[in-house]
């Protein structure tokens, strides 16, 4: 007999409410659940993709050894014995040299958020790297810098603005980032029938851009300069306004906006002054908000960009306030269970990069394997991760993983980067979890509580959830049981101590979700989490980065590179999907026609593409979508390397755009990767004649 059980798709960040329709073990549909307060019934194709995760015949479901080039089946026993020995016996040698990568689907895992510390205390190790390092670190800097919380992160109110204006952001293929916001193109058709705009400013004409009022191009990596005269406008239609009594230090940083020439800046961006002024007048006339994503964030001033973002917010008067940018109270407060964060605490062995939240750049995971030396990286651990493919430089990192003395990866598939592991340890399969939103809810268009009961009953008595994988390595490395409540039990714990006291059970008897409506404004400065309980926007670190920012000098006649992603792609770990996978090559070089003919590249014919790192052949796509001068590759391809077991993914497996980025080029003040903005040349590939 069939039923229905109600869940959240947790493969991105929308957090939809789904249907899944189940007779045994067979899914038969999946569904958007209309009942779902924050989602309303949408879905997007990903969502059919947990069906795919479960049943792949590629998924891991059992503990693998690898010896010489061949994989062993061993039972979860030998594999927590045999890694615990090899660790505490290089742990004997240095404690120093042992490190962990955790990648993005943690942040989608509640159980693994909740003890991933057992893992890092076990091992005593300072070498934290995260996928958090070639995304959204220099939003969490600027939130740390601001408010007092790297994990305070302001949102546009979307349902109740008149002007929405997203730079370097596509929700139409993310449904939002660090900002959970399904049911995207609805609520902008919401926004346009109350009269609002939506203005979307990018290199590529996004399909964000393609559903927008008004589309401005701006030059890669020189966000900055167009955020600089944005800043300079805005505060100028305002001169005498003042802004809340708990904001300090704008008229010191107009102080330091004077060095900048408001010409200069719109050349430099590619933007022209009218529209400058025009966005300016929108921004200080009504409801508006300012919102930046991964764009600004993985270039060398991505934090610079993000702090400009949020002060010309500031000082457009739309912070705090009903239809600009505003804080969410969600049933669970990250703000009260996460500590604010600490920039500094620590340097890394070999470029002395300083630590950020607590981690280091994984853009510096590379050299930290290369480099013999006390403290040398013999030890790895990659939790739900893929550096080979997403990180800078990826081939420099694959050659390293291949020196390590011990690698370990918690991943359901033997991938790009899992295939250098000696040992992987599978968690159960998707549907047979719990969820809960954690890190996502708290950036939520509305806030709701929304709990998912395991679809599935584990299809192997033995198979460990990810969090039990976790509490049974670092078990075996300290010889010490793990004695703390379950994650169920402490999620019950924490939403009773939230802002709503519900209980587990309460969230529970609405299976579609609690809702709060949605969320409040007037919440600062009681929010804010700085000593003061002020924001201070003249932030010293800051000042001192805008105060050295020079303008950039004349082209160096090469074009320039910058990322995407597809609504039916997640980074790479939806690459085994046969449903999300299949249609036309989504893994193609975008170029202008001008761009194409220069390079004397037809549409389809494949391309050579060179940068100081590296080289790739890719099909060319010419299209008037994308600026001239600028390229585009999309993030979480090269599925094709020796070793790997995903068979869809190998049949279609693109190139990685990460052989072409620089491991060294990265924002300073966050330790982000430089991802976009690296200087490219295209020519025609020459196809070597048939023996």
């Amino acid at each position: 007999m069939a039923t229905i059980h109600h869940r959240t798709c947790h493969i991105c960040e929308a957090n939809c409410g789904v249907l899944v329709e189940v007779e045994g073990r067979q899914i038969l549909s999946i569904k958007g659940d209309p009942d779902n307060p924050l989602s309303r019934g949408h879905i997007c194709p990903k969502a059919t993709a947990l069906e795919d995760l479960q049943n792949d015949p590629d998924r891991l479901r059992r503990p693998i050894k690898r010896v010489g080039e061949a994989w062993h089946e061993i039972s979860w026993e030998q594999a927590f014995a045999e890694i615990g020995e090899k660790t505490r016996a290089i742990l004997a040698r240095d404690p120093a040299s042992t490190a962990t990568y955790v990648g993005n689907p943690n942040a989608h895992s509640y159980g693994n958020a909740l003890n991933a510390h057992h893992l890092t205390k076990a091992l005593g190790t300072k070498n934290q790297f995260s996928a958090s390092t070639v995304d959204q670190m220099p939003h969490q800097v600027a939130n740390l810098l601001l408010y007092g919380h790297a994990s305070m992160f302001g949102i546009p109110d979307i349902d109740r603005t008149e002007t929405l204006i997203i730079i370097g952001g596509n929700p139409m293929a993310s449904n939002g980032s660090v900002w959970t916001v399904p049911d995207f193109r609805n609520r902008v058709r919401a926004l346009k029938a109350r009269g609002g705009h939506l203005v979307v400013i990018d290199p590529r004409r996004t399909e964000t851009a393609k559903i927008a009022d008004r589309h401005l191009f701006v030059k890669p990596a020189s966000d900055v300069f167009l955020l600089v005269a944005l800043l300079k406008a805005v505060m100028a239609r305002r001169p005498h306004q003042p802004v809340q009594e708990f904001v300090t230090g704008l008229d010191d940083v107009a102080a330091l906006l004077a060095r900048f020439d408001d010409a200069a800046c719109c050349a430099a961006s590619g933007v022209s002054a009218e529209d400058v002024a025009w966005l300016a007048d929108r921004l200080t006339s009504g409801p508006a908000a300012l919102y930046g994503r991964l764009g600004i964030a993985t270039q060398q001033h991505g934090t610079l960009n993000a702090w400009l973002i949020a002060l010309i917010n500031i000082a457009a008067g739309q912070l705090d306030r009903e239809g600009g940018t505003v804080f969410p109270i969600p049933a669970l407060d990250t703000l009260s269970m996460l500590p604010r964060g600490s920039l500094g605490k620590f340097t890394s062995r070999v470029s002395q990069h300083k630590s950020v939240l607590g981690e280091f750049p994984a853009a510096a995971l590379a050299e930290e394997i290369e480099t013999e030396g006390p403290g040398q990286i013999k030890a790895l651990f990659v939790i739900a991760g893929n550096p080979v493919l997403s990180t800078p430089n990826g081939p420099r990192l694959d050659k390293a993983l291949a020196s390590l003395e011990l690698m370990v990866s918690v991943d359901m598939y033997r991938n790009a980067t899992s295939r250098r592991a000696h040992y992987i340890l599978p968690p159960t399969g998707p549907l047979e979890r719990d969820h809960y939103g954690l890190f996502l809810l708290p950036m939520a268009v509305r806030n709701v509580a929304v709990y998912s009961q395991p679809t599935l009953e584990r299809e192997d008595p033995e198979a460990l959830h990810d969090w039990e994988i976790l509490r049974g390595l670092a078990s075996a490395i300290s010889g010490q049981p793990v004695q703390e409540p379950t994650p169920r039990e402490a999620l019950d714990g924490m939403l009773r101590g939230g802002p709503y006291k519900v209980s587990l059970a309460e969230v529970e008897a609405a299976p579609s979700g609690r809702d709060f409506g949605p969320p409040m404004t007037g919440v600062l400065p009681e929010r804010l989490r700085s000593d003061d309980q002020m924001i201070n926007c003249a932030v010293p670190a800051l000042m001192e980065a805008l105060a050295a920012l020079e303008m950039p000098e004349a082209g160096s006649g090469k074009l320039t590179l910058i990322g995407r992603r597809h609504l039916r792609t997640n980074n790479s770990w939806l690459a085994n999907s046969h449903r999300l996978t299949k249609g036309p090559n989504r893994c193609t070089l975008m170029i202008h026609p001008d761009d194409a003919a220069a390079a004397g590249l037809a549409d389809g014919e494949m391309a050579t593409v060179r940068s100081s790192s590296g080289e790739i052949s890719i099909p060319a796509e010419v299209t008037d979508d994308m600026m001239p001068g600028t390229v585009s590759i999309p993030h979480g391809w090269g599925h094709d390397l020796p070793g790997m077991a995903m068979q869809v993914a190998k049949s279609r497996a693109g190139v990685s755009a990460n052989a072409l980025t620089e491991s060294g080029a990265l924002d300073p003040l966050s330790g982000n990767a430089a991802l976009s903005g690296v200087q490219v040349q295209v020519a025609k590939a020459v196809l070597e004649a048939a023996e």
